[in-house]
This record gives C-alpha cells, structure tokens and sequence, in this order.
C-alpha cells in the first residue's frame, strides 16, 4: 500500500517536471526566433534635386485666326448664275475665272449702246460738215459785202459831183445792205452749225459713256478672284438668280501668312509693354485646339488703335508663316509670349507637389535619408516643372516617385528619379 502511493508521488513529480522543463525549452526557443528575425529595410523613394535657373515669364490670350486678306466675291450686275469654274477649298490665282452670270443681256445692251455711238458720231460728224459749209458762206458773203462796200464808196462823191445819177447810188446802197444781211445770215448758220456739233458732241460723249457702262457690266458677268488664295465654299448654286444686293457668293483668303488676333486688358497691354519693351522684337507661340505647339514662330503686327470701352481690353494682331496652308481663318487657338525673366527661380517635378485643400507640399530627403514634410507656395508652371517661390532651398532633394508610402521622419532609400516611358498599346 505504501509503495503504491510512493509510486504515485513519483509519477507525478516526472510529470510536473517534464511540464516545466518542457515549458522552458518552449520559452528559450521563443526568445531564439525573435532574435533572429530580420529587420525590414527602408523603402525607396525616387528623388530629383531642386533646380535653381532663370526662367522666362510667358502670357498667354484666347485667340482667333484670319486670313491676312479675305476677299468677298459679290455679283455687281443682276443675273443668272451660268457657271461655276473653280473647286471649292483649292487654291485659285489672281484673276481666275470663278463664276460666270448669263452675259448675252449684257451683250445685248453693249451692242444697242455701240449703235447709239455711231449714229452720234454720224450726227457729230455732219454738223462739222455744215459748220465748214457755213463758214464758207460767211467768207463768201463777206467777199460781196466788200465789193457792194467799196461801190457805196465810190458812188457817193460821185452823186453829190453830179456825175451819177441818185437812182445808182441807191442801187449801190441797197445791194450792200442785201450783202450785209447775208453775212449775218451766214453768221447765224454758223452758230447754228456749232451748236448742232456742242448737241452732237453731247450725245457721242453719252453714248460713249452708256458704251463703257455697258462693257463694265458685261465684264460684271465674269467673277474673277482679286488674289491669290484659298477659295471657300460657293453660296449660290448654278442657275439661282444673283445681284448686287445679295450676299457674298464665296470669299478668297490669303493664308500665308495667316493673321492671330487675340484680346488682352488694359492692365495687360501696359504690363506687356513694359516688360516686352519693344512689341516689334516679340516672338510669338501658337498652341492649337488640340494642345499642340504650332511648329512656326510668329511676330507682332500691329495692336488695334483704341481700347474697347466695354471691356477694358485691346485687340492685338499677331502674323504667322502658314506653309501649305494648315491654318484656316475661324481656327481656335491660344497666344504666347515670353513678357520678362524670372531670376534663379527654383523648379521642381509637378507630380513632387502634393496638393491638400489649397495646401502644397513637398517631401524633402534630408542629409541622412529621413524624410520632412515641407509646405511651399509654388508659382507658374514651367511645362513639366512647377515654380517654387518659398519653403524649399537649390539642390534639396524632393520625392518625386514614392511619397505616397512614407512619412515624416522615417528613413528612405533614395534613387535617382527616371521618367518611364508610357507603355505601348497593343
């Protein structure tokens, strides 16, 4: 009986012993694994450093394109409209033939204008005939009036001599007075001759003119392009009848170069002088609807000669080269100038700002790879760049890719930043 419960006391004690020892082994062994478990490394970020250098100041307007001249071709006469002779959108030359009106009315009228003319210069024509004939007559009748003259002369010292009878004297008067009212008489078809030919004269001068305004409108029925250059859609069609009170049938545009009128205010316009000094020296960007930069540089043509009391702004007219004509009157774009130069101004990636309810921040690498969250007030964009103007310093390394993963005072494995290419569709 006793040794039965030794027995049991013994059991048990190896089983408590075993308990613990088996519990400390498990404590030890806890303790190892923990001591050996690796420590995680810093994460890595990748930085640029803050570039310091002077950076030009740009303007920019909403601005529309025209044609440097734009050239609205009108009917001048009321007709038909026989033909269209161009294609519309091509390029026509300088007195191409574009439209044609039905001209036989106009020949018509020509023809009746020129017969009016000659029957006029047939009419002119006799009355210089009758002033010569008429001025003959005046000489001659001055002829007998001289010699009836010269007999009254003689004839009366002789009657009071006695030496003719008085019957022969008054013959002799009485036939100078038929010679004197027969050079009146000349005289007067004389100035009836030359107002006949003044009468004549007037009308070949009508009839002439009525000649000119009838080949004028004649020449009217061809519609022919003042200059060189695109030609746009026709607003009448064939057949319809046209006039001068109508609309334009079409418009012919000089292209290149092509004109870029924008609007700026008041406040800009004077700012712009100042800064750009000389408008005529100004080089001139094109950013089109679709975003892209116009390969062509333009120049300052001219600003309009008042401000719009309206508005408050001034249109200002800029010129471009426009080869091949890609640029169209009506197009959409945007005008950019460089107006003065921001002095060692401080630049950094857009996508290193972190914008937080009107807030931007900048997660700057310190000496020992820690990182600080620095708030900035940043400036103009500088295409991919931001301007800093306050809380950053040249050469400070800000994150650009990773900023999103760290926080302030933890510490970072820095790279340098490299731009990844954008990934190929397929």
């Amino acid at each position: 009986m006793t040794r039965n419960f030794n027995s049991r006391i013994l059991v048990c004690s190896s089983g408590l012993v075993g308990t613990a020892f088996i519990l400390v082994l498990s404590g030890c062994s806890g303790t190892s694994s923990a001591a050996s478990a690796p420590q995680m490394a810093p994460p890595e970020v990748e930085i640029v450093r803050v570039e310091q250098r002077d950076v030009p100041i740009y303007s920019q307007w909403i601005g529309t394109l025209d044609g440097m001249v734009n050239a609205a071709i009108k009917a001048q006469v009321t007709g038909y409209l026989l033909t269209q002779n161009y294609t519309e959108g091509s390029f026509v030359k300088k007195g191409q033939l574009l439209f044609e009106i039905d001209p036989r009315p106009f020949q018509a009228a020509l023809d009746q204008t020129e017969g009016q003319l000659s029957q006029a210069s047939g009419q002119l024509a006799q009355a210089r005939a009758q002033l010569v004939q008429s001025q003959a007559q005046v000489a001659q009748a001055r002829a007998n009036q001289h010699r009836t003259q010269l007999d009254v002369d003689r004839y009366t010292p002789l009657a009071k001599q006695q030496a003719i009878t008085q019957q022969d004297l008054d013959n002799a008067t009485q036939n100078d007075l038929s010679a004197q009212a027969q050079v009146e008489a000349a005289i007067a078809q004389v100035e009836t001759a030359k107002a006949q030919i003044q009468a004549a004269g007037a009308a070949v001068e009508a009839a002439k003119a009525a000649v000119d305004a009838a080949r004028v409108n004649l020449g009217f029925t061809r519609l022919t392009s003042p200059i060189d250059g695109i030609a746009g859609k026709a607003q009448v069609q064939i057949g319809n009848l046209v006039s001068a009170t109508g609309g334009p049938i079409t418009t012919v545009s000089t292209l290149d170069p092509i004109k870029a009128e924008f609007t700026v205010s008041e406040q800009e316009y004077l700012k712009f002088r100042v800064h750009a000094n000389d408008l005529d020296r100004l080089r001139l960007e094109l950013i089109l609807a679709d975003g892209t930069t116009y390969p062509r540089s333009g120049k300052f043509l001219f600003a309009d000669r008042e401000i719009d009391q309206s508005t408050g702004a001034i249109l200002l007219t800029g010129l471009f080269p426009n080869p091949g004509n890609i640029l169209r009157p009506g197009q959409y774009a945007k005008v950019r100038a460089v107006v003065g130069t921001q002095e060692n101004a401080l630049l950094v990636p857009q996508r290193a700002v972190t914008e937080l309810q009107g807030n931007y921040q900048v997660a700057v690498v310190n000496n020992d790879n820690r990182v600080a969250i620095e708030n900035v007030k940043v400036g103009d964009r500088v295409g991919p760049l931001w301007m800093i103007n306050e809380g950053l310093k040249s050469g400070q390394r800000v994150i650009v890719d990773g900023a999103m993963k760290v926080g302030p005072g933890l510490q970072v494995n820095p790279k340098p930043f490299t731009e990844k290419a954008p990934a190929k569709e397929r």
